[in-house]
């Protein structure tokens, strides 16, 4: 079953609507150097991840300056997960792993997702996203899910497949890329860092309900 992270929370209020709906992971973003209408606050995002409950994963989504930043924002977040965006380089991966108790997801553009396998042995997994300009995601732009599968198949590391994704194309996304989890932030909001409560329900019942096209 296709595991679920709804991303970008900035309130209490819609950590709670995640939950309910059956969110296997929740996503936090602070510290990035892009404009986005859900980066929150170090000290916001350490609430934010205190409030969750046991058993739901919690990822601090962030674009840090280097790794001593990295290490800092883990140890003052405290989260489950931690998901860098930008071009980290695999010895700097592999370095920041062994200083950090929270599990370590990198983000990779799909239109190079080939490159993921580089660092497959160094993260503990792989967030395929539409590249944006900027270095970021979160352009809510879908991209090639037949050619991400391809690129990916050989993987250990669990993909996440993110990128444009909503309740309307999640199931086909989830049927044509078989993806370890799905990862929705602009997909499922009623206005920019803002979630809406049936969207979000709506996106983990059709994702989890999904299956891949190469089951019976």
């Amino acid at each position: 079953m296709t595991r679920v992270k709804i991303c970008g929370l900035t309130n209490e209020d819609d950590l709670e609507t995640a939950v309910d709906a059956g969110a296997d992971a929740l996503g936090v973003i602070c510290d990035v150097s892009v404009d986005t209408p859900r980066e929150v606050s170090v000290e916001r995002a350490r609430d934010l991840v205190a409030a969750a409950p046991p058993f739901v994963t919690t990822v601090l989504v962030t674009m840090p300056t280097g790794l001593e930043r990295a290490i800092e924002l883990v140890e003052r977040v405290e989260p489950d997960a931690i998901q860098l965006h930008g071009d980290v380089p695999p010895d700097d991966l592999a370095f920041l792993r062994g200083k950090i108790d929270s599990t370590l997801l990198l983000a990779v553009d799909a239109d190079d997702a080939a490159r993921a396998e580089s660092y497959d042995d160094v993260v503990d997994g792989l967030l395929v996203d539409t590249p944006a300009d900027d270095g970021g995601g979160g352009t809510g732009r879908t991209h090639d899910w037949d050619r991400t599968r391809a690129a990916t198949a050989d993987l250990e590391s669990p993909v996440i497949l993110a990128g444009g994704l909503t309740p309307d194309n999640v199931a086909d996304a989830v049927r044509t890329v078989d993806p370890f989890a799905v990862d929705v932030a602009s997909g499922v909001e009623a206005a920019g860092g803002v979630k809406d409560p049936d969207a979000v329900r709506s996106f983990v019942d059709r994702a989890r309900n999904a299956r891949p096209t190469a089951e019976p």
